[in-house]
């Protein structure tokens, strides 16, 4: 007999009851709350054309690398899932994740997926081997109707803005298409140019020809380089862009001299670089990228921390992306050091930092970010994007920071139905954390409720110039 599938109505809340009241009165003025996604990676052409998602597997399977990590640490080939554009029955995928659905107990993505099955879904029992038909059956024949059209989801779920995530060497016909299409809602692009920033991306020279071609600058040369940046974020401007966005390994930042720039930058274009030229050049390119948001005013992102493709053989098969990523311990106290000194007190510059590495949010990151002016924390990040994550972060960084250099939530998904459940899950846990503070006397209950406005919507549209 299936089991019922029932989301408590005060789940994530405290436990305490008088705690517990607090939290639902605070959840309550929130929970309605426009959505503000304001760094993300789903698909804009999804958007653009209005395609029906295809089915169950498509839609929730092959976009989540949180799932498909945790069934191949089983022993669960990709393949098997339909990933990389390897050729698989869908329904055979499903099967799969429906079989193995008990690894996900007390994960993060256990709570955002059994949110999008009975609140967008209206499913009754959960999943297993048993519902599994009965789940792709019902969500694949739903997925074929208007009203499970991307437009459709994007206005039920009340999103005011989505920012994707494209590089420098994307052609953004799909933002233009929905630029043209009339359409009201707001689909905004980021500016994510490591394609061309880091030496060590693959493909990195022929990606700095492309460069050249899509920019009309000659990039054979640095100040050819650093133009064919300016034009591209001015591109991106144009379709909404408000924020670039970093994902280097470490957050180390360089200051170096015109002449040191330009002969660094003719070793890695020239694949010619010496021990440590790849991460200098990352370094001196954060600089740079800082440099090009006091003149264009766009928000700076850095997500630093990230081993990226830590499973060589599995890159080797299936490319970038695929749940292999490892988190590191990062520093940010020294490295971002030579930016600041340039940089640190420039009232026009906004950069947003990010971890993985949880040790850093009080020893450097909160101290950082409750001095520094052009400094604000993003939320808890991929890893840490968890009840127990949020936690983490506001305990860790509210003494010393405080909430108002902080910047709200983000959910930074590929998934896109994992968006209003992931906020569902961030106003849940914020609210909970402000209803201990009022219990303990430390704030009182209209500054909670005007805290809560904040977290859930005003600070990521304020950071993000949204």
């Amino acid at each position: 007999m299936p089991r019922e599938l029932n989301l408590h109505p005060d789940r994530l809340l405290p436990t305490d009851p008088g705690t517990r009241a607090l939290a639902q009165a605070l959840y309550v003025s929130v929970a309605g709350l426009p959505i503000i996604s304001p760094h993300g990676h789903t698909d804009p052409a999804w958007f653009a054309s209005n395609d029906p998602f295809g089915n169950a597997s498509d839609l929730l399977l092959v976009p989540d690398h949180y799932l498909f990590r945790m069934l191949y640490s089983q022993g669960i080939r990709l393949e098997n899932l339909g990933i990389a554009g390897h050729e698989t029955d869908p329904r055979a995928a499903w099967r799969i994740l429906a079989e193995n659905y008990h690894l996900f107990r007390g994960t993060p993505s256990r709570l955002w997926l059994d949110w999008v099955f009975a609140e967008a879904f209206g499913m009754q029992v959960r999943l297993d081997g048993e519902t599994a038909d009965l789940y792709f059956d019902t969500i694949t024949e739903k997925l074929a109707t208007d009203a499970f059209r991307p437009r459709a989801l994007f206005d039920r779920y009340n999103i005011e803005v989505i920012a994707t995530t494209e590089s420098p060497l994307d052609t953004l016909d799909h933002h233009r298409a929905i630029r043209a299409s009339g359409w009201s809602g707001r689909v905004i692009t980021a500016y994510r140019p490591d394609p061309v920033v880091d030496p060590d991306f693959e493909g990195f020279t022929e990606n700095l020809d492309r460069f050249s071609e899509v920019s009309g600058e000659d990039c054979a040369s640095w100040q050819g380089y650093l133009a064919a940046h300016r034009i591209m974020r001015a591109r991106f401007q144009e379709l909404g862009a408000t924020s670039t966005d970093h994902g280097h390994p470490t957050a180390q930042t360089a200051n170096l001299s015109p002449a040191e720039c330009e002969r660094l930058y003719d070793r890695v274009r020239r694949g010619a670089g010496e021990r440590g030229d790849a991460e200098l050049f990352r370094a001196q390119m954060l600089t740079e990228m800082a440099a090009m948001s006091i003149d264009d005013g766009l928000v700076m992102q850095i997500h630093p921390g990230s081993v990226r493709n830590h499973n060589a053989r599995l890159f080797e098969r299936f490319g970038r992306d695929k749940g292999a990523d490892i988190p590191s311990r990062t520093d940010y106290v020294h490295a971002l050091k030579p930016l600041l000194d340039r940089f640190g007190t420039e009232s026009a510059l906004s950069i947003i930092l990010f971890t993985l590495d949880e040790s850093s949010y009080a020893r450097e990151l909160a101290p950082l970010a409750g001095h520094y002016p052009c400094l604000k924390l993003g939320p808890a990040w991929w890893f840490h994007d968890s009840p127990e994550g949020m936690r983490r972060f506001r305990r860790m960084t509210t003494e010393t920071a405080g909430f108002y250099n902080t910047v709200g939530f983000n959910d930074d998904t590929r998934a896109f139905l994992s968006i209003p459940a992931r906020h569902d899950v961030a106003r849940r846990v914020d609210c909970s954390f402000l209803a201990e503070l009022v219990a303990e006397h430390r704030i009182e209950d209209w500054e909670a409720a005007e805290l809560a406005q904040a977290l859930a919507y005003d600070l990521a549209k304020q950071a993000y110039k949204l």
